[in-house]
């Protein structure tokens, strides 16, 4: 769609990631403009066709559990779905061992084991009450110890986190654990350590994801009927007052609603000037940026997992997932795709080549590839918002920034927008529940 000069639209939506698609989806016969700053819709819920080989941004799967959701990305998707159970590993002490570390240390050295099954027993004294609400005003150290104890916290829990937010345990809140982070019982620690259990945990025990195309399928999905959206188009300023949005090449749209679905400190920025106080609330969001290291390697097979996670600090990625073992169709035959997740405070300052070396050298010592693996493409992805910081300072900067944003007609929606932990599905039904407010207004 090519914008005019001067715009003017019932609802003005900020982004066309999922959040943002769906939102205008289920607006239906409501005046909606979406505007997006890439060429291409999907946020990174997008992929990359490049020598056979089909790239998301990091791994994006999909774990449905509304009905709804369901039935209309199933709908969606149509035959071009395929439906996986989980494969998850971890990498720590030299050895594999299932997913999640809690429930599955078999393998580990004894002395480990042992320090993380009495850990865990010595909480479990302390706190028989297995599934106690989330304290908000205690820190994600605190929580770990409280819940999982010492051992479970010292070899994986806080390592593994720490790497993945950037941020030490004790500075996160850990109101983001929710269903992120499976809860096992006793006997399921004592059995995962004895035994070779192999029970599901988890929100995410099976997925889909699309046969061919990469999750940019259920983008355009959602994009294919909807005629206003603008993409290479980004919003440089808000007047939040006259309620008119101005674009980098000085075109203005006016709006009545506005729905926001693009990193909440972009929104703020583009705001300025705002209140002291809200000021001062947006300087309070944190965030970790991350690197995602598409790769395609010149073997089949290269690993029988769905995605391993890396807590130890000798390694620079903190997850490396196999695409392939999703649908066979994301890399040319022979070949293995996958996608590593870098902290980019580990990265920084390093070259693209001392980045790659320094990962093939992982990959191998791990067991992942081989030293005669050739590498046939490498794709670099930095993802700037990767991850909210979870702290007491980003709840206390909601609770100011929310309720200001929504006297000025601006709904804030999606992980980015919401400025939360969350997946796919969330995103849609945030979406959904923002334009069925809309069109009660």
């Amino acid at each position: 769609m090519t914008l005019k000069k001067k715009e003017t639209t019932s609802t003005l939506i900020l982004g066309a990631g999922l959040a943002g698609l769906s939102t205008a989806f289920h607006l239906k016969r409501h005046p909606y403009l979406v505007v997006e700053r890439e060429q291409r819709v999907g946020g990174t819920a997008r992929s990359f066709a490049i020598d056979g080989f089909t790239f998301d941004i990091t791994g994006h799967l999909l774990h449905l559990h509304n009905p709804y959701t369901t039935n209309l990305i199933t709908a969606l998707l149509g035959r071009n779905v395929v439906s996986c159970v989980r494969n998850a590993w971890i990498y720590s002490h030299n050895a594999y061992t299932r997913y999640p570390f809690q429930a599955y240390t078999r393998g580990l050295p004894d002395a480990v084991v042992d320090d993380c099954v009495l850990g865990f027993f010595d909480a479990y004294l302390k706190n028989k009450k297995r599934k106690r609400p989330v304290d908000l005003n205690q820190s994600f150290s605190d929580w770990c110890l409280g819940t999982f104890g010492a051992g479970i916290s010292r070899h994986f829990m806080f390592p593994y986190n720490e790497k993945l937010f950037q941020t030490p345990a004790n500075t996160m809140t850990a109101d983001w654990c929710g269903p992120f982070v499976p809860m096992p019982k006793l006997e399921d620690v004592v059995e995962g350590a004895l035994g070779n259990q192999n029970r599901p945990f988890g929100y995410n025990t099976t997925f889909l994801y699309p046969q061919r195309g990469g999750i940019q399928v259920l983008s355009d999905g959602l994009a294919k009927n909807l005629k206003n959206i603008a993409t290479g188009e980004s919003v440089t300023r808000i007047d939040w007052k006259k309620k008119r949005a101005t674009l980098a090449g000085g075109k203005q749209i006016t709006y009545r609603h506005l729905v926001n679905t693009i990193p909440l400190p972009d929104l703020l920025q583009a705001m300025s000037p705002l209140p002291k106080a809200i000021e001062e609330a947006r300087r309070e969001l944190k965030f970790a940026s991350i690197l995602c290291v598409n790769m395609g390697v010149q073997r089949s097979d290269v690993s029988s997992r769905s995605w391993i996670y890396f807590p130890e600090k000798r390694f620079p990625f903190y997850r490396v997932g196999f695409t392939t073992n999703f649908t066979p169709t994301a890399a040319p035959r022979g070949h293995s795709s996958l996608y590593i997740e870098v902290p980019m405070d580990s990265v920084s300052g390093k070259s693209k080549g001392e980045i790659i070396a320094s990962i093939q050298e992982r990959l191998i010592e791990s067991r992942i590839l081989k030293t005669s693996d050739k590498i046939s493409i490498v794709q670099f992805l930095p993802v700037r918002h990767a991850y909210v910081i979870y702290n007491k300072e980003r709840t206390k900067a909601l609770s100011t920034l929310f309720p200001f944003l929504a006297k000025q007609g601006i709904a804030s929606i999606g992980r980015y927008g919401a400025w939360k932990y969350s997946f796919m599905e969330e995103a849609i039904l945030d979406g959904k529940a923002a334009a069925e407010k809309i069109a009660k207004q």
